[in-house]
């Protein structure tokens, strides 16, 4: 059978049924030009990894001054008015590798010189029923893909700051808040290093304890800061022991019970936060003040997470 070629007059034909306004064409068009992208987009979103930014997360009790640490480092000159948050919220920020940078204001700046990195810092509520939005990041194994959390991947969890408010810490009712939920945060860190790893742990997350307001007379320096935290830590977790043994839990799953729940050496004495190296946390205790902008060295270390 001849094979039928189409001829000059075909040709024209088709050209002139395409270039006549109908409603078979105006469908057509509408559809490549509004379907088409959206395949498009689908089809890349599908076929590329999604890659999370860094993040740096706040914790720390109420008042501590987490909020008005984040006001500062957005906006660089000074801290905005804060009032007590209900919700976790975070912001975008550039640190630079520039080792001539001065001040977490320099570091900041987009033509600083060196390289930048772009990191999210996640404030979150002190406020004892609303700690699980700043726990709900802690969780999983610190292997890529297995938690998502609010603002991204889990595993990109970087570093936590603790922000609280040195001035207080000479009562005991703020030192028992305030080592209560640091305690919380470094247990949730010591399983999420020993559930993900096989010997060292492959994204290690460190803890700063931010000792804000050394404006104030009443501020405690960072070494009392440490061992009050050390000694109530210890407290703690010897009355979490001792609760332990007393709800009544089997004799053969109480030894397993209190080693999950038992923050550091296990059947240690006395807690160190050195104890947190075994899990390959390192825990720092650096004072500052956000009111008179006295935080570089919390920038220096977050520039050193990123």
């Amino acid at each position: 059978m001849a094979s039928y070629a189409p001829t000059i007059e075909d040709l024209k034909q088709a050209l002139e049924y395409i270039l006549t306004p109908s409603v078979p064409v105006i469908t057509v068009g509408l559809l490549i030009v509004f379907v088409l992208p959206v395949l498009v987009h689908l089809y890349i979103t599908q076929s590329t990894p999604y890659t999370s930014l860094p993040f740096v997360l706040l914790a720390g009790p109420s008042g501590g001054g987490k909020t008005s640490l984040l006001t500062l480092l957005e906006r660089g000159d000074a801290a905005a008015a804060t009032h007590t948050s209900q919700s976790a919220h975070a912001i975008d920020l550039t640190v630079s590798s520039d080792a001539g940078a001065l001040t977490f204001r320099e570091a900041a700046r987009d033509d600083a010189p060196g390289s930048h990195k772009k990191f999210h810092l996640v404030d979150t509520p002190g406020h004892g029923k609303l700690r699980g939005l700043a726990m709900a990041h802690l969780v999983g194994d610190g292997k890529a893909g297995k938690v998502v959390t609010q603002f991204g991947d889990a595993a990109m969890l970087r570093g936590v700051i603790y922000v609280l408010d040195a001035a207080t810490l000479d009562d005991y009712d703020s030192l028992a808040d305030a080592a209560t939920y640091l305690y919380d945060v470094l247990l949730a860190l010591q399983k999420r290093a020993g559930s993900g790893r096989t010997s060292r742990s492959p994204n290690a997350v460190h803890v700063l304890v931010a000792a804000n307001k050394l404006d104030l007379f009443t501020a405690l320096p960072a070494s009392l800061v440490r061992s009050n935290l050390e000694a109530e830590l210890g407290r703690i977790r010897q009355s979490r022991s001792k609760g332990l043994l007393d709800s009544g839990v089997g004799a053969d799953d109480i030894g397993s019970e209190e080693q999950d729940s038992w923050l550091g050496e296990y059947g240690s004495e006395k807690f160190t936060f050195n104890q947190m190296r075994e899990f390959d946390i390192e825990v720092d205790i650096v004072s500052g003040s956000v009111l008179e902008g006295n935080v570089d060295k919390w920038w220096e270390w977050i520039a050193g997470r990123i």
